[in-house]
Parts: structure tokens; C-alpha cells; sequence
């Protein structure tokens, strides 16, 4: 079953927040954020290629990956500020093809019980005119897809 994303952009804020439901243990969802070979399976719309290029998941580690599609590669980058297993992420990310756009991403992991879990989050970008063409570049789609390709990952264990 796939559950919907709620993705919101609160009047006034740079930020952007997201929900999402996932038929899966909340170790389950943790591990998929938290294992680079995992994440290069859903990570992103359908139709990309990923590499991980540098990980380090830990507090203060940092990491690097690059999307490649028909259309080119996309690279982006960022350090994990707090990583606290199975519960909370803290880290940056910066798409490279604009430099100085850091945003700083919040992820929370909350068992709801009977294998489910909920994910949360909220990215603070550096400016409206920033947040405004995340959500302009289709990326609530990309999440979607995204998230259908985590679904079956974690449906097949």
C-alpha cells in the first residue's frame, strides 16, 4: 500500500515540511536512510542512476552523492550534525549546481506501532526565492516516486 506525502510550505517561513507514512518498522525506515547502498535504490524519482560517492554517517560525518539522468548529473552534498539511530537526523544539503543554497534538514522517525512508522521532516532554506524553486522543480513529485521505491524495499525486506 502506498501512503500519501503531505508536503507543505508554511506563508511566511523558509521552510518546507513533509509527512509520510510507511507500512515498515521504524528500524526498517532508519536503516534505508542510513545505509548508502539502500539509499541509492529509492533515493529519487524514477529513472535515476545514483552514486554514493562519500559517506559518513555519523555525527559531523558528511556525505556526497550524484544523480544521473538523460539530462546530465546532479551532485549534492552535505554533513550529518546529529544522527541519532532508529529517532532523529540533522544535517545540510546543498544541490552543487547552486553553490552557497544550504539547507539545514530535519528527519524524525516515530514508531506508531504494529510495523508502521511515520516520517517527518522540515528543511529550512537560505532564502523564499530558494524554497520556492525546490517547489517549482517538481521535487514533491520526485519525493512521491521516491517513496514508492522505498515502499518496495522495504516491503521485500
Amino acid at each position: 500500500m502506498t501512503n500519501a506525502l503531505e508536503l507543505t510550505a508554511p506563508v511566511d517561513t523558509l521552510a518546507m515540511e513533509f509527512t509520510r507514512v510507511f507500512d515498515a518498522p521504524v528500524a526498517a525506515l532508519f536503516r534505508a536512510h542510513a545505509d548508502p547502498d539502500l539509499l541509492a535504490r529509492w533515493l529519487g524519482p524514477h529513472g535515476l542512476e545514483m552514486d554514493v560517492t562519500e559517506w559518513d554517517f555519523r555525527d559531523h560525518g558528511g556525505y556526497r552523492y550524484v544523480h544521473r539522468t538523460e539530462h546530465g548529473a546532479f551532485a549534492f552534498n552535505g554533513t550529518f550534525h546529529t544522527v541519532r539511530d532508529n529517532e532523529f537526523i540533522l544535517q545540510t544539503f546543498e544541490f552543487e549546481g547552486a553553490p552557497d543554497m544550504v539547507n539545514l534538514e530535519y528527519l524524525w522517525f516515530e514508531d506508531l506501532g504494529d510495523g508502521r512508522s511515520r516520517l517527518r521532516g522540515r528543511s529550512i532554506c537560505p532564502n523564499t526565492d530558494a524554497r520556492d524553486a525546490l517547489l517549482s522543480s517538481g521535487m514533491e513529485g520526485g519525493m512521491t516516486e521516491g517513496y514508492e521505491k522505498l515502499d518496495a524495499l522495504l516491503a521485500a525486506g
